[in-house]
């Protein structure tokens, strides 16, 4: 079924969106992600009509690469099991490919092809020298013991170190990859190589080239981003009762720089239900739950006398004043944007890549709510990501606050150049609009510059 798009103030970007849908057909993530950036880009190019020459649109629209590959591994049993494996370089224009790995049974080629092509952007509004790529697995590292994990992830590098390289391509964690997976990958890129090429991934632990902050990035970065939404309508986050969904380590940092700047953290979740904590969440709990014994959160209540544990629910139906969907895409639609508005949240600002449906989107928007799209909200990680690579490559270590300070400074320009866009195009509160400008017209520029290639 086609998506609905909303190209109308202009036949030519109609014209390409039906292009990438007819080459694209049954991608619907990828395809929903390109309608998203297509359906901004109508003033830009009525502005700068050469934006529509030599098919600039639709050459940043296609992946320069797309490695799929088989990936067989032994379980702890002696079980052959056969994964499929993947790589999308998106594009480069800006630097080498820069995007992380997620190993879920979800995984399919359009997953990773919707989260290198909002890659793209995202990297290109860190206004860092780094391209756009994503890629993963449909393994699922949940239930499985730490050696089947390590040969899982031998395996999977064995195939994708050919196509690394720290001026090539340098992938980073994402769902399902944390420093544990990325460590193994790591120490088998090296055997493979015979090189202790740090740059080539990020996301390593601290004792073997990583960075500090890297973990926290994503999360915290999110809140700054918020923080500057707050700011630019008068407020503030102090005080505020604030819902995150998920309980990985996108939500758990989300959370711990909430209650650092003095709001509560009321609810968060797992794909099993979510939590109530009417006292605000109890992080260090939350942390041994999830980060130490990798359990579920229902067991956070067994601890918590006064919170509330509600299977198969979301967090969405708990009042509050600012959301952070952390966990997956498309987790909050319609519905869920209804009632977020009826119960008062002012501010939502997404953690998680593309986890807001474009209903849910124009609900926001028609409501006034302050709308932070991923791919400026959740930059933070792949921002201190390429604060890791600039490290790497210096033989440096910086300190907690210095990497902090950076990330905090990255944020507040990724918000600035995404409201900036927005005036310039008579929409200073549509971050969407802003963000889908600033970063197409950074990637477009590039592209142009280096010609057709």
């Amino acid at each position: 079924m086609a998506i609905r798009t909303s190209l109308d103030s202009s036949d030519a970007l109609r014209e390409i969106y039906a292009r990438i849908e007819h080459r694209n057909q049954g991608e619907r993530d990828f395809l929903q992600a390109v309608d998203e950036v297509l359906s901004c880009l109508g003033p830009l190019v009525a502005k700068h009509p050469e934006y529509l020459e030599d098919k600039l649109i639709d050459r940043i629209c296609e992946p320069e690469r797309q490695v799929i590959f088989r990936v067989p591994w032994v379980d702890d049993q002696g079980v052959v099991h056969v994964n499929r494996g993947f790589r999308i370089q998106f594009n480069s224009a800006l630097g080498p490919y820069k995007g992380g790995l997620r190993f879920h049974p979800t995984v399919t080629l359009d997953t990773v092809k919707f989260l290198s092509f909002e890659q793209m952007f995202k990297n290109a509004l860190t206004g860092m020298p780094i391209g756009a790529g994503k890629g993963g697995s449909d393994f699922d590292p949940k239930g499985r013991s730490e050696h089947e994990v390590m040969r899982f992830c031998q395996s999977f590098m064995t195939e994708l170190h050919r196509h690394l390289g720290e001026y090539t391509d340098v992938p980073a964690g994402d769902i399902g990859v944390g420093e544990r997976e990325i460590g193994y990958l790591f120490g088998q890129y090296k055997r493979m190589t015979n090189r202790y090429e740090a740059g080539v991934l990020t996301g390593k632990g601290l004792d073997w080239s990583g960075s500090r902050v890297r973990k926290e990035a994503t999360g915290y970065g999110c809140v700054y981003f918020a923080a500057e939404m707050l700011a630019a309508r008068g407020e503030a986050l102090e005080g505020r009762t604030c819902v995150v969904s998920g309980s990985g380590n996108v939500a758990i940092y989300t959370i711990e720089k909430l209650q650092q700047l003095g709001a509560k953290v009321v609810a968060c979740s797992d794909s099993g239900g979510r939590v109530y904590d009417p006292d605000g969440i109890d992080l260090e709990l939350l942390k041994d739950l999830k980060e130490v014994r990798r359990r579920r959160v229902s067991e956070y209540v067994e601890r918590r006398p006064r919170a509330d544990y509600k299977a198969g629910a979301s967090v969405w139906e708990v009042p509050c004043e600012v959301a952070f969907p952390c966990a997956t895409q498309n987790e909050l639609n319609a519905a869920d944007a209804e009632r977020l508005i009826a119960n008062g949240v002012v501010a939502v600002a997404e953690g998680a890549n593309m986890p807001c449906t474009p209903d849910a989107i124009r609900a926001f928007k028609r409501a006034g709510v302050s709308f932070g799209p991923g791919k400026a909200a959740n930059a933070g990680g792949v921002a201190t990501s390429a604060l890791e690579m600039q490290q790497n490559a210096s033989r440096d270590r910086w300190s907690f606050a210095k990497t902090d300070e950076r990330l905090q400074d990255i944020m507040r320009n990724i918000h600035r150049r995404c409201r900036e866009a927005a005036e310039e195009f008579g929409a200073p509160d549509d971050y969407v609009l802003g963000a889908n400008i600033a970063g197409f017209r950074k990637v477009a520029r590039a592209t142009r510059a280096l010609g057709i290639v």
